[in-house]
């Protein structure tokens, strides 16, 4: 079966989803860059300036795995990654000190909003108990990137000391249990030979995941396994969109490249 045979769209169009074989599921929660139709009229920030603090081309990655979920809403429309009190951006102080709303959505909008962040949870939630129901443990993939320009184009990038290639999240899990998944997941990262060197991957540098971890991670406590993947966007120009297509399929087959790793881990566990 092909993917595009199993590829459904969920909910009136809100997210894509697959499922499939494994113990392994893939998120990119900020990859969406759509904004529902009553939304864009209140909107200070042009599409370009949403679009930089989305997660451009992470959507691409998920689909390494047979199981994903990608939202296809903006994270200025609902941040799935946060707490629902939270999930929708106010004021500037919740959204990088940008000025968002040119008017603020009333809270009719705001409930619609806050639905489709329910409504996400609850599918999620349905997904990762069908993965449950086969597998006592599992890995998901919560994929995201991050800007390191910040200060414009033409401005030195932030240091590389603190912002890693590839900052692996795991301040949400229980590292003692999965210790050897994740040691196993980081070294084969490492290992792969990303156009001829090898990334810069390290543990809770810059973030050490979120509310989506956590959420999952109280639901399915000592079986889930939520490593939240956040890529410098070495592989795009942050302020243009402009992809680099040959760093971004070397960042998929480095992901891929761990697959077999972590697979043999779980079966350690399962044993």
């Amino acid at each position: 079966m092909t993917e595009e045979t199993t590829q459904k769209k969920e909910d009136g169009g809100l997210w894509l989803s697959r499922e499939g074989e494994w113990p392994l599921m893939a998120t990119a929660i900020h990859a969406g860059h759509e904004i529902r139709a009553e939304l864009l009229p209140l909107l200070a920030l042009d599409e370009a300036r949403r679009a930089q603090e989305e997660d451009p081309y992470t959507d691409y990655w998920v689909k390494i795995v047979p199981t994903w979920l990608v939202p296809r809403r903006s994270r200025f429309e609902v941040d799935l990654n946060r707490e629902r009190e939270e999930a929708v951006y106010l004021y500037p102080e919740m959204a990088w000190g940008l000025h968002l709303w040119k008017q603020c959505p009333d809270p009719v909008m705001i409930e619609r909003s806050l639905a489709e962040y329910d409504a996400f949870y609850e599918s999620l939630y349905k997904i990762l108990q069908r993965i449950a129901a086969h597998y006592k443990h599992f890995v998901v993939f919560d994929l995201h990137a991050y800007n390191y320009r910040r200060n414009g184009p033409e401005q030195p990038p932030a240091s590389a000391e603190d912002n890693p290639e590839v900052n692996i999240g795991t301040g949400t899990m229980d590292r003692v249990k999965f210790a050897n998944v994740v040691e196993r997941f980081m070294r084969d990262l490492r290992s792969f030979d990303y156009l001829g060197r090898h990334l810069d991957a390290r543990e809770n540098v810059k973030f050490k995941g979120r509310y989506l971890a956590k959420w999952i991670h109280d639901k399915f406590p000592g079986h889930a396994c939520v490593i939240s993947i956040e890529f410098k966007k070495i592989y795009m120009n942050e302020w243009t969109g402009v992809g680099d297509v040959e760093q971004i399929l070397a960042i998929r087959n480095a992901l891929q490249f761990t697959i077999p790793g972590i697979l043999k881990e779980l079966q350690k566990l399962e044993q």
